[in-house]
This record gives C-alpha cells, sequence and structure tokens, in this order.
C-alpha cells in the first residue's frame, strides 16, 4: 500500500442557460442514451463471473470492516450493507456492473475518498503519465456516474480536431454510457454523444491515438518576474524537482504554485512541496488513524538539494477540482501566513487514502486518517477559501483568459510594492 491524499474528482456541470432550460434538454439526452442502450433482460453472470463478483465483493467489504480510519464507519451498519449489495454484487454480468454496485455501497460513507476502480481504469491511472492513445479528453465526473464534463482538451488531440468544447457533457460512447471502465484503443474510430451548454445534442467521431506522455510538472517563465510552477498531480519526485525549479531563482522573482483541477496524490510529496516554502520541521498538520494516535506532519519532505526553504513571494490557484493534496498544500501555506491563495473554493476531500489491489486487477481507495491543520481546522467536507477569489468561467477558458492567475500576479506585485516601500530609504 501507499499513503495517498487522491480523490474522486465531482463537479458542477457547466452550463450556459438557466439550469431548468440545460437540465431539461441535458435529461432528455441522457434518456435518449439509456434507451438506446438498454437491452430486452438482464444478462446472468458466468459462473467464473459470478466468483470473481464475490472475490472482489469481500475483499472491499472486509477491508471497508477492518481498515477504515473511523471504526464506527460514520454510522453506517456494514453488516446490513452487505446483506442489501452483495446480491447485486455477484448478479453482475460485467465489470462495470460489479464496480457501479460496490461504489453505491462506498457512497454509503459519504467520503469522497472511498472508491474502487475497476481493472481498466487503473491501468488508464497508471499510463496517465506515460506515451499512449489518448481522446485528449480530461473529464470530471458530476452527481451521478454517467455524468461527465469536458474539464480540458489537450493540444492537438483527436478531440481538438474533432471541434470538442470545454464544459461539454459527454454523454455516451458507441452507445454506451461513459465510465472509467471504457477502453480507448488506438485506431478505431469512437462515436461520441455530447451534450453543449446550450443543452442541444452533439455527435462527434475520433479515432484515438498515440501522444507523447503529459509532464506531471511544469514549469513556465514565460512572463517577466513570474515563475508559474503547474503541477498535474502529487507523483513521485515532484518535491526535488520543485527544489530544483527554485534554485538560484532571483528573489524579485514571485511564484506561483497552478493546483486547479489536481486531485491530489501521495502525502509525502505534499509534505516536500511544504519543504520547499516553510522552516524545516515546522508542524503543519496532524493527522489521526483509526487507533486514535496522533501524528504530527512537519515540513521535513524532500525538497531536492535546498536546505533553506524558497523565501520568494508565493500565491497558490486552487478551485473546485483541487482536492486533498491539492487542499492541504495551501491550506498550510495560508494557515502558515507564508503565501496567498487565490481562484475558487475547493472540494473538501482531504481525508489520508491508501489504495489496496483488488483480485481482479482493480483498486480500493479507502481513507485511513483523518486531517487536521496546525490550527485545528478539518478541511473535510469543508474545503479550502480562497483569500481572493477569482473565478474562471467556461467563456473565459475557451477564450484563454486566466482571471485568476492575472489576479495571483497583481496581488503579489502589490505586495511587493508595499514591502519596497516599508523599508527604510526604499533599500
Amino acid at each position: 500500500m501507499r499513503a495517498t491524499v487522491s480523490a474522486r474528482i465531482f463537479s458542477l456541470l457547466l452550463l450556459g442557460l438557466p439550469l431548468s432550460d440545460a437540465a431539461h434538454a441535458y435529461a432528455q439526452v441522457q434518456a435518449q442514451v439509456q434507451a438506446e442502450a438498454a437491452v430486452a433482460a438482464p444478462v446472468a453472470p458466468t459462473r467464473e463471473r459470478a466468483r470473481q463478483n464475490q472475490r472482489v465483493f469481500n475483499r472491499v467489504w472486509s477491508e471497508v470492516r477492518r481498515s477504515y480510519y473511523d471504526p464506527r464507519l460514520h454510522g453506517v451498519d456494514w453488516d446490513a450493507a452487505r446483506v442489501r449489495f452483495r446480491p447485486q454484487a455477484l448478479a453482475a454480468s460485467d465489470e462495470r456492473g460489479l464496480y457501479r454496485v460496490i461504489n453505491t455501497m462506498l457512497d454509503l460513507l459519504d467520503d469522497g475518498h472511498a472508491a474502487a476502480s475497476p481493472p481498466a481504469a487503473v491501468r488508464r491511472q497508471d499510463a496517465q503519465f506515460a506515451r499512449r492513445a489518448v481522446m485528449g479528453l480530461t473529464l470530471m465526473r458530476g452527481e451521478t456516474p454517467d455524468d461527465w464534463s469536458v474539464e480540458r482538451i489537450r493540444p492537438g488531440s483527436p478531440a481538438e480536431a474533432a471541434g470538442i468544447e470545454l464544459g461539454w457533457v459527454l454523454n455516451a460512447v458507441d452507445g454506451q454510457p461513459w465510465g472509467p471502465d471504457v477502453e480507448t484503443p488506438e485506431g478505431r474510430p469512437l462515436q461520441l454523444l455530447l451534450t453543449d451548454e446550450t443543452g442541444r445534442r452533439r455527435e462527434a467521431v475520433l479515432t484515438p491515438r498515440v501522444m507523447e506522455a503529459v509532464e506531471p510538472f511544469s514549469a513556465d517563465t514565460s512572463r517577466p518576474g513570474v515563475l508559474v510552477l503547474r503541477v498535474e498531480q502529487f507523483d513521485k519526485g515532484l518535491g526535488p524537482w520543485m527544489g530544483s525549479a527554485l534554485e538560484g531563482l532571483p528573489a524579485d522573482v514571485d511564484v506561483v504554485l497552478d493546483l486547479r483541477g489536481n486531485p491530489g496524490g501521495r502525502l509525502w510529496e505534499a509534505e516536500s512541496v511544504l519543504t520547499c516554502f516553510l522552516p524545516r520541521n515546522q508542524a503543519w498538520a496532524t493527522r489521526t488513524g483509526r487507533s486514535g494516535r496522533a501524528v504530527v506532519l512537519r515540513a521535513a519532505g524532500d525538497c531536492g538539494d535546498r536546505r533553506d526553504p524558497s523565501a520568494n513571494a508565493v500565491a497558490v490557484l486552487v478551485d473546485q477540482g483541487s482536492r486533498s493534496a491539492a487542499e492541504l498544500t495551501p491550506a498550510a501555506i495560508q494557515e502558515a501566513r507564508r503565501g496567498i491563495v487565490v481562484g475558487e473554493k475547493t472540494g473538501g476531500s482531504v481525508l489520508i487514502a491508501q489504495e489496496t489491489n483488488l483480485p481482479d486487477g482493480g483498486r480500493l481507495t479507502l481513507s485511513r486518517a483523518d486531517f487536521v491543520t496546525s490550527g485545528g481546522t478539518r478541511l473535510e467536507k469543508r474545503g479550502v477559501t480562497p483569500d481572493i477569489a477569482a473565478p474562471r468561467s467556461v467563456a473565459q477558458r475557451r477564450a484563454g483568459e486566466d482571471p485568476a492567475l492575472e489576479a495571483a500576479i497583481a496581488a503579489l506585485r502589490a505586495e511587493g510594492r508595499a514591502a519596497a516601500a516599508d523599508r527604510p530609504n526604499g533599500l
């Protein structure tokens, strides 16, 4: 197992019409998709499928009972959950059906980290930063398993060539509702059904193709006097990479840490990022496991060759898609008064989780510890409130505008001018 603070991503749909009109149009499309995907009668699972279903379900149920951070399971009657969901799981005819049942059961815990990923989703996750065949879409799940909105479109990808836009909702691929278990093999055309921001049905055909790996971290020096460090995920090696990016940086260069849309990742890497900015060994949080034993987290990670934290002014960008490590990091910087947080309120999914492999190649993510900041704030279900609110609309994103980044740069420059004015003789 590895300690993580990654989370399932949920978001609101970004619709341009009044909610009632857009929701009605979206519901019509959804109903049509479901009708087209319907079958005459349920398909009974094969004997091997049923046995596999049983092994996976039993492992998930037992792991929650044995290892969940709250021994009271948030008041959920877990034995009753087993009675209710086990027959449904065993009757599932395929991987999608099984994992939908399991995740419906896990939803009883009301914990954004508690989730089971099917094998296809695990393979996609493990190859996220590898050279592979892609559609070029980053999708964000909404309130239901069939509710996915387009959060990002990769430049030069098949999705961009097909004319798909940010904010559209992906309803179906080849007549089936989209899900993380759907495979997108290279060279096979896919028929996509989407709904745009007006509720209008859109169709697109695209063929996944191999593209180079997306870098999990990147540095942008295109703006004078500003270093923007974009972190897609708190992945292995982030701390040393950030230490290297900060090494030798002139004191008058401002640093913007962009964590928007970042689902979290490794706890150690979050600790390493904080070590790059906070005094070494400074306490920044406390985690408490199932046993009730509290462990103080300190800025003692790996910031490469740096022995002292960066003295550069810092701003952190967050939004509704910032989860877990991408919440606890800005919270620690904000609470220590080390920098400013700019953007939108985060999702409030900050329990510390671990991953467990399942018998069929799937993976269970489960919260193993509670988390509070060094000041005693519990961020779960609460999130991080930015110092400067700077929402970014779909229209602004499509136009390449970034009000949050501009607000962060303006605030850092204003702080710099104020600090210069306070120095004797302006020195």
